[in-house]
């Protein structure tokens, strides 16, 4: 699931970083389309926002020879200017820093990355719509703090996981849609274009850069102001809390003596035939605990930037995002399996609503019956039940014969789930609103 950040990916998107500042230098003229062609055929490049795959370059070789320069560019150009005619080779990476390819690269990874992420993220509400859909009517316990508290419905817990997911996806997809390519020449003055093409066309420079990558323009070199690495970090983090919290939800009604939900395929034991475990939601689970710490480590290092180029901060970042990418793209791709595999035990979840005979309903016991008994006598009801007595009988022979009130309709879980089922009509309205957009 990670084939979009491994190394080999990277160093395609370095090549093809490259292979886009020559093509922008000809794209303003400065560079013989000859020399720009020659230059892209030799580093394998096939078009805007693509990466460069027919350069035949190993990444181990790259990663052996990036240690004495502190960065993979800086040996990968020359490799790259071996590869190119002597007439063209003063074209390849001219006027540009290490960093300008790098942060470019890095871009052009997350860019796909990240619209990976959030296209599987749809795929995942489309498949939650469905579920909550289907299950609008399902009354079920509500847990908070982990014990039973109120009636609520299959169908509004799958609509919160709904809007959770399909919020992210949207704020991932327009963090990718935003990240810029970067070209500031050594320290971010372009001093090294303006010598090479004047102040006009050097200042165009970069927009064309950007455009050969499929990336943003930036509105000026970002060499330490870090706000698009940070700023998709937080989209990737939200995103895996919301696939988090669609996990652990599944992965506690799986639990044996829950049993309301399982997952489309069956996670087997070494050692216990009997056992179905929940492994995707435990896999996605892994991924949303270990995300924030990634994220956190991309804001340290944002934090830590300093002078016209970071000394350790800007490395650091290069590991965190991919790894925080590795995790959203095969997180979310295992949510969106749960997603559409999952299905209901419906006589678990009738059980499980009678667990505690009728005290399911005791706050609308007190809503209703305070009024009219007094809190008290609401409180000796509630604690008679809660020792065994039966909650119907209780209720009945404490009500005024004059009351008016239907102590069965009184304790139908059904009857007190508020707006459940015009929440779970919302958010699924909402969710092929946007589908179909």
């Amino acid at each position: 699931m990670d084939g979009a950040v491994t190394d080999a990916a990277v160093l395609d998107a370095l090549v093809a970083a490259e292979a886009a500042l020559t093509r922008a230098y000809g794209t303003l003229g400065a560079a013989p389309r000859a020399q720009v062609d020659a230059v892209c055929a030799a580093l394998g490049w096939v078009g805007a926002g693509s990466p460069a795959a027919g350069h035949g370059i190993a990444p181990a070789e790259v990663a052996a020879a990036a240690v004495a320069g502190g960065n993979p560019v800086i040996p990968l150009v020359a490799l790259l200017q071996a590869r190119v005619p002597d007439d063209a080779r003063a074209w390849v990476h001219r006027g540009a820093t290490s960093q300008d390819i790098l942060d470019s690269a890095l871009m052009l990874v997350a860019r796909r990355a990240a619209l990976e992420t959030a296209a599987t993220l749809r795929r995942t509400g489309m498949a939650l719509a469905g579920f909550a859909e289907a299950n609008r009517d399902e009354v079920a316990a509500a847990r908070t703090l982990t014990q039973h508290a109120v009636p609520t419905t299959l169908g509004l817990r799958a609509a919160a996981w709904l809007r959770g997911i399909e919020r992210a996806a949207a704020r991932v997809e327009e963090a990718a849609l935003a990240l810029p390519a970067q070209l500031g020449g050594a320290a971010g003055t372009l001093a090294s274009f303006v010598e090479i093409l004047g102040a006009e066309d050097a200042s165009r420079l970069p927009v064309a850069f950007a455009d050969e990558l499929a990336l943003s323009a930036p509105p000026a070199p970002w060499h330490t102001t870090r706000w698009p690495v940070t700023e998709l970090g937080d989209a990737l983090v939200q995103a895996l809390d919301a696939c988090g919290v669609l996990a652990a939800d599944v992965a506690t009604a799986a639990r044996t003596e829950v049993g309301e939900l399982t997952e489309g395929s069956r996670g087997a034991s070494s050692a216990m035939p009997q056992k179905s475990n929940p492994t995707a939601a435990v896999l996605v689970r892994s991924a949303a605990l270990r995300a924030p710490m990634l994220g956190a480590t991309l804001h340290a290092a944002s934090a830590s930037a300093c002078d016209e180029r970071p000394d350790g901060a800007w490395h650091a970042e290069w590991p965190a995002l991919r790894e925080l990418l590795r995790l959203a793209l095969g997180a979310t791709a295992h949510a969106a399996a749960l997603a559409e595999g999952l299905t209901v035990d419906h006589a678990a979840v009738a059980r499980n609503v009678e667990a505690t005979r009728g005290l399911l309903v005791a706050e609308r016991l007190s809503l209703v019956l305070a009024p009219l008994l007094g809190r008290d006598a609401v409180a000796r009801i509630v604690a008679a039940a809660a020792a065994g007595g039966d909650l119907a009988n209780l209720v009945r022979d404490a009500l005024p014969p004059d009351a008016g009130v239907d102590a069965d309709a009184l304790l139908d879980p059904a009857a007190y789930t508020g707006l459940a089922a015009r929440l779970v009509d919302a958010a699924v309205t909402r969710s092929h609103r946007e589908g179909d957009a």
